[in-house]
């Protein structure tokens, strides 16, 4: 029987066992985080990027509400010479 079972491992038919997770390895983590620097550059843009896209979304809602106050006006107005 067991020869028959190295013949099927051997023709490769036998189902491939996963990869053991104790031996493998991230590629995204080549060294453990020193909390005691944090890294400053990185902060830095991502309250940067937060502040501008704050910056810009109420920009964007203060444009949208005076269109909106724009267009509320000329619905109110019923002249018929203006349009």
């Amino acid at each position: 029987m067991a020869a028959g079972l190295r013949a099927v491992r051997r023709w490769g038919l036998a189902a491939a066992a996963p990869p053991s997770l104790a031996f493998t390895r991230s590629a995204f983590v080549a060294r453990k985080a020193n909390h005691a620097q944090p890294n400053w550059l990185g902060v830095g843009l991502a309250f940067s990027t937060s502040a501008a896209l704050w910056a810009f979304l109420v920009k964007q809602h203060n444009e949208d509400v005076m269109e909106y106050e724009r267009r509320k006006q000329a619905r109110g107005h019923k002249c018929t010479g203006c349009s």
